[in-house]
């Protein structure tokens, strides 16, 4: 009678985890309804962030996500998509996603803060350009491309993004020359003085 009296007092949790925080203490009168403490997750780890509401079609469970913590410098972790909330975030128009991730050391610890790139969509032969090279106006988006030795202004459509990098559909040709730094001083026909710097985005090539 004593064992089932003692079995009946045993709490045991939904998961795997670690305690956190203890909400109750010794001799505390608890009831079937009471929140005696909190459990983390930590192996694996459970991500969350946000997207803008524009890539809701591009959105949906499997997808890869890369992500840094701020407080785990010079460290890339990898992710899985496994719910995208069906309802958008007001007032900030962005939709809720949540990504699985290993964290067999227990680096990820929760509440830290992190940054996350999702790849929703791929494109091969694209003509890339640093993101540093775009000039956006209220009505148009635009860059500085060097012909003859002079800065002349193209407006260009952009397309997918990479890390650092962003797809330029139309506007500028593969191959040509674009200025990355100074552009908010150039004007029409300004003489420059090319530094070349080559960048290829991760998973591209040169050209």
């Amino acid at each position: 009678m004593l064992e089932v009296r003692l079995e009946r007092t045993t709490v045991r949790a939904p998961f795997g985890g670690m305690v956190g925080q203890r909400l109750v203490s010794l001799g505390d009168y608890v009831n079937s309804q009471s929140s005696l403490l909190t459990l983390q997750t930590v192996s694996p780890a459970r991500v969350v962030f946000s997207v803008p509401e524009r890539y809701a079609g591009e959105l949906k469970a499997g997808q890869p996500v890369t992500f840094r913590v701020a407080a785990l410098t010079g460290r890339e972790y990898t992710a899985q998509v496994d719910f995208v909330d069906p309802v958008v975030t007001l007032p900030s128009r962005t939709i809720t996603v949540k990504a699985i991730a290993g964290n067999a050391g227990g680096q990820l610890q929760p509440g830290m803060f992190l940054e996350a790139r999702l790849a929703t969509a791929r494109r091969s032969n694209a003509t890339v350009v640093p993101e540093e090279a775009i000039s956006p106006t209220a009505s148009s988006v635009y860059l500085w491309v060097i012909v003859d030795g002079h800065a002349t202004r193209r407006e260009v459509e952009l397309g997918v993004r990479a890390p650092g990098f962003v797809e330029v559909r139309s506007g500028v040709l593969p191959g040509e020359q674009v200025v990355v730094g100074g552009v908010d001083k150039l004007v029409e026909g300004a003489a420059v003085t090319v530094t070349e710097v080559t960048r290829v985005p991760r998973g591209g090539r040169e050209g």
